[in-house]
């Protein structure tokens, strides 16, 4: 027992999470997120930029979320069990081979079904960066902080991290718009090989990869994988799937709007615009009061995106759209820090990165799903159509946060 406390003692100083990480795993960890940023945006906008249909790119983009929906909960909990460098190394080259085949096949004019073969290989191989960060720093927050300092570091890198997707899928989008549009529309997809083969392995190799939780910590076993379903884990995970319908149909009507007005490459930039409020209020969460609470929050910020998402469904000049966007950004980051700060105080015990895969697994389906679904109503219906689902996604987390909010006074 005096060996055990030793242990812990040691773990657990009065030095902050940088003092353990090192400053170089920041900007390892965030470039490591952007193939995953990416590649949904960049295979829409090569398929539709190779064969003329907003239907067909948004279907091919499904076949990537579909992929990491079947594969993301089966890598953190493979990550659970064997840690994150065993799985993330195999992992993040496969992925990068993927990357770096897929314009070849896209402009080989193969049939469909080959096509979206490789697109559903590319998400079963997406490696999700961000979830393993998360898990990995709630990892040493708990194993070498001190119990006064947890709580807060907690509360600062759940934002942080929710900031960092955000500034990733702003970057993304904009890259893929930049590089299609100065190269070529395969260049994104290549580019993001290349950084799935340098950074996601560098993340992996990373020494903060192998800290364990040591001690008391350590010998309890983790909770049955059960656990990771409850409804108060679910209701999580059903608000990011609407947020992730809320990115998809967001992208693929803008894309259409674009198209439109004959310059698709267009959407990707604009796009980028809703993320400079979103990364920037995401990082901003910090400072909301602690009186202000999470599930409060989470009303608060998601109705501020249906506000916009209303208004965006109404517009009819880049001008409009630009504000909406920009609005629209003002909500959509801070929601999710909600949901994932959330997440990392509900996840069972020892199922930390199944919990936060899981998540991100929603959050990529569902812009996924919503691709292909927006894309099949601009072409078959039309383009108001395709720009009405950003509202009815925003209403939905709107809805969730109600839920959500009944349920924690119920169990209070």
């Amino acid at each position: 027992m005096a060996s055990t406390q030793t242990l812990v003692a040691r773990a657990r100083t009065d030095e902050t999470l940088i003092d353990h990480t090192g400053w170089i795993y920041w900007p390892i960890a965030f470039i490591a997120r952007l193939p995953f940023a990416m590649m949904t945006v960049g295979v829409l906008m090569l398929v539709v930029a190779a064969t003329g249909s907003v239907g067909l790119g948004g279907l091919t983009s499904a076949a990537v979320g579909i992929g990491v929906v079947i594969a993301g909960p089966l890598i953190g909990a493979l990550v659970d069990r064997h840690g994150q460098r065993r799985v993330l190394v195999p992992v993040g080259l496969a992925n990068g081979l993927l990357l770096a085949v897929f314009p070849l096949i896209v402009l080989s004019d193969v049939p469909e079904g080959v096509l979206l073969a490789a697109a559903l290989a590319i998400g079963l191989t997406a490696p999700q960066a961000s979830a393993m960060s998360r898990s990995r720093l709630l990892t040493i927050i708990t194993a070498r902080l001190s119990l006064e300092r947890q709580a807060q570091t907690t509360t600062r890198i759940m934002a942080y991290e929710s900031a960092a997707d955000e500034t990733a899928f702003v970057i993304g989008p904009f890259l893929v718009g930049i590089l299609a549009a100065l190269i070529a529309p395969w260049a994104p997809i290549a580019i993001a090989a290349v950084l799935s083969f340098g950074f996601v392995t560098a993340f992996a190799l990373h020494p903060t990869a192998r800290v364990v939780v040591v001690g008391e910590d350590a010998a309890a076993q983790p909770a049955p994988m059960r656990a990771v379903f409850s409804a108060k884990v679910l209701v999580l995970v059903a608000a990011t799937f609407a947020v992730g319908m809320f990115f998809g149909s967001t992208l693929t009507s803008l894309t259409a709007f674009a198209q439109a007005r004959g310059d698709e490459a267009q959407a990707g930039l604009l796009y980028g615009l809703m993320g400079i409020g979103s990364a920037v209020l995401a990082l901003g969460v910090v400072l909301l009061p602690a009186r202000f609470a999470l599930s409060r929050r989470w009303i608060v910020f998601s109705l501020v995106v249906t506000i916009a998402a209303i208004g965006y469904s109404t517009a009819d000049s880049f001008a409009s759209i630009i504000v909406w966007l920009l609005l629209m950004g003002l909500g959509v980051g801070p929601t999710l820090v909600t949901l994932f700060s959330l997440a990392g105080a509900r996840a069972p015990l020892g199922r930390a990165a199944t919990t936060m895969t899981l998540l991100g697994s929603a959050l990529t389906l569902a812009q996924a799903l919503s691709s292909a679904f927006t894309g099949w109503l601009a072409e078959a219906v039309s383009l108001h159509a395709a720009m009405i689902v950003p509202a009815i996604a925003g209403v939905l987390v709107l809805a969730l946060g109600v839920v959500n909010a009944v349920a924690e006074r119920r169990r209070a």
